[in-house]
């Protein structure tokens, strides 16, 4: 397995992949690596030649007062994983080697479509410095798939609309969340949660869930689906941000027509934030 923290470095490697012919699959991460982020270099492994696994935690998609100085980092354990699974090139890159000025004046890329809403809402420029890593990642890797988690449905629809609008030749894979026994989306913040935390946290999805059960009825009444949501996630000792019915395909509020419906949380639990969601395609 090669390893790389220079573009130079990654542009190389990738151009001798070229010349053979084949074909180059991405995997982005923030590392702290675990079984959610493995079944992802799994599926990129099934669907191309090389496969490329970025580990970066992106300064530009924390926000004010989030956790980017203590978010988990743990590269050598990252690297051993990575190289038992296969993987063809870890790249990881600091700061100044992708951000050359790391001030307001760099150049960003926004998704104004879906930024704003939902997690946007209360993460501003988060979406946006998302969309920003990830072209720079698109460009110097050069990647015929990328393949994400869908457990943050919204990024990953930030990342199709990105590409759809950029036209840029990268097929997006998404692959299904990876969860705990009870329920719990696998993620690295879950290290924050405390032992009763913990016990607390499949809440979320158990919620999400009978939220979404009750959706597929004729003539629900979405606006009070949600109320209860966010009410029954408060009595549980959450401090939920969001409980929401979307549209799937762009996260618009739904129609009475639309068929491809996902509800979606984002809720704090002590110091740890969590999101979730569960589609409805079965209509109403």
């Amino acid at each position: 397995m090669q390893t790389a923290d220079q573009i130079a470095e990654l542009r190389s490697a990738v151009a001798d992949w070229r010349k053979e012919g084949e074909s180059v699959a991405l995997v982005p991460t923030m590392g702290n690596l675990h079984a959610g982020h493995m079944s992802l270099v799994k599926r990129a492994r099934q669907l191309a030649d090389h496969t490329i696994v970025s580990i970066f935690v992106n300064p530009m998609q924390f926000v004010r007062d989030e956790d980017f100085e203590t978010y988990p980092r743990t590269p050598d354990e990252d690297l051993l994983k990575l190289s038992e699974a296969g993987v063809d090139l870890v790249f990881l890159p600091k700061a100044e080697e992708l951000f050359r000025d790391a001030t307001a004046r760099t150049t960003r890329v926004e998704v104004p479509a879906l930024d704003g809403i939902l997690c946007g809402k209360f993460r501003p420029g988060h979406f946006t410095g998302v969309a920003t890593i990830v072209s720079k990642l698109f460009n110097l890797a050069q990647p015929d798939i990328a393949v994400f988690g869908d457990k943050d449905y919204q990024q990953l629809l930030v990342v199709r609309r990105l590409i759809d609008d950029l036209c840029l030749p990268v097929d997006v894979v998404a692959v299904p969340t990876v969860r705990e026994k009870d329920g719990l989306a696998l993620s690295s913040r879950n290290s924050y949660l405390t032992l009763e935390e913990r016990r607390k946290a499949p809440l979320l999805f158990k919620t999400l869930k009978k939220a979404a059960e009750e959706v597929k009825r004729a003539g629900a009444d979405l606006a009070a689906i949600e109320a209860q949501g966010m009410q029954a996630l408060a009595a549980e000792g959450f401090r939920p941000e969001y409980f929401e019915v979307r549209r799937g395909e762009d996260l618009m509020p739904p129609a009475a027509a639309d068929t491809h419906l996902v509800v979606l949380a984002a809720a704090w639990l002590g110091r740890t934030r969590l999101i979730d969601h569960v589609e409805v395609r079965h209509g109403r």
